[in-house]
């Protein structure tokens, strides 16, 4: 019981920011203009759980997930509870969809993450995911593939502290430049 005293919570403000800046930066045009990512409520998805999983990673020390990143995976279940729910699924219906959407990130996350040194895997499990395997995938996963590996050295040359209160810096997706595959 003491130790609670002693073991720091994240400030839900803190937190309700960061996921706003992984949500900022997962809806930003370019994404859905040049990388040719269906702006759909899947595509939006998709790409949340993208840039959800390379913060997580980054809050991830030796081995678990520190309370902010706990916090902010906890933000990100309510708000696609909250989704739900607005596009009208109906109570008994959440839960399962919410089970389903656990399943696809876990999934994708694991597919993403242990891709990161493998730029072809990387490659092949955007193509996979984000674009569902569609042709016109061939020239944008590649660019999208170098903007995650950029994505990823960019937070892990960030500060831990900053990250967790908030302050989190993602590239900027338009100046990753057009790549052959």
């Amino acid at each position: 019981m003491i130790f609670s005293l002693f073991r720091r919570k994240p400030q839900r403000d803190t937190i309700s920011a960061l996921y706003g800046m992984i949500v900022a930066q997962a809806r930003l045009p370019v994404f859905y203009r040049d990388y040719t990512v269906a702006d759909t409520v899947n595509g939006r998805f998709d790409l949340i759980v993208l840039h959800l999983a390379l913060v997580l990673d980054r809050l991830t020390v030796e081995g678990q997930l520190d309370p902010a990143g706990q916090a902010v995976f906890d933000r990100f279940c309510e708000d696609m509870d909250d989704n739900l729910r607005e596009m009208g699924i109906s109570d008994l219906k959440v839960p399962k969809e919410m089970k389903r959407m656990g399943q696809a990130f876990y999934g994708r996350s694991k597919a993403y993450l242990d891709a990161l040194n493998d730029r072809r895997a990387l490659v092949s499990a955007l193509t996979r995911n984000i674009y569902g395997g569609a042709p016109s995938a061939s020239e944008a996963a590649p660019r999208l593939a170098d903007y995650v590996i950029a994505a990823a050295a960019a937070l892990k040359a960030q500060d831990l502290g900053a990250i967790a209160a908030g302050d989190v810096q993602f590239p900027d997706p338009a100046q990753i430049p057009v790549s052959g595959a």
